[in-house]
């Protein structure tokens, strides 16, 4: 089984803001695939199917971003998940706005998502798919900026971005992460 993880938070008061990234990305695989999520366990929303013989669940984290973990880890537990059968989606301030870039292991980089990931499962191992966001071009703060939304003019890259961050989803659902980061990193 292979799991597809989407960071974010919870409720329409953060539809469409760049913390929400790894949602919008789910949420464009489960439109193609013709998926729900249909299932709630563990503070989570997530689906089980299947592709040819490969068993893939996509979840959301329904804790809200900072405690993203302590949904990963039960559910990881629950369907008896090895570290290397995730990828994790979340938003990366460090890279421009659209730009995706996938790694089989990093640090938290501040992402607090990320950090309670990493504090639940106990290693920063784990495969993930990073999602620019870009900085804010004026002073404000990091808070306020991920939880505003896209300015007009990056709305298109940010689709397209989304479209190519599923296109990676899916083949790695068929794939190795290697063949995947090979094919997909900018």
């Amino acid at each position: 089984m292979k799991c597809i993880i989407g960071l974010g938070n919870p409720g329409p008061k953060f539809d469409k803001t760049r913390h929400n990234v790894g949602f919008m990305v789910i949420d464009e695989l489960l439109r193609r695939q013709g998926w729900t999520l249909d299932k709630e366990k563990y503070k989570a929303q997530y689906t089980v199917e299947r592709i040819g013989t490969e068993k893939i669940l996509i979840m959301k984290p329904m804790t809200y971003m900072n405690l993203s973990g302590e949904a990963i880890r039960p559910l990881m537990e629950y369907y008896d998940l090895d570290i290397e059968d995730i990828v994790v989606v979340f938003d990366d301030l460090d890279l421009p706005p659209g730009k995706i870039r996938l790694r089989k292991k990093g640090g938290h980089g501040g992402h607090n998502g990320i950090r309670s990931t990493i504090d639940q499962l106990g290693t920063k191992e784990f495969p993930r798919l990073r999602f620019g966001i870009g900085r804010p071009s004026v002073p404000m703060p990091v808070p306020d900026y991920v939880l505003g939304k896209f300015q007009q003019d990056e709305e298109a890259v940010i689709q397209d971005s989304i479209s190519y961050a599923a296109d990676a989803c899916e083949a790695w659902m068929e794939k190795s992460f290697n063949e995947v980061m090979n094919d997909f990193n900018q």
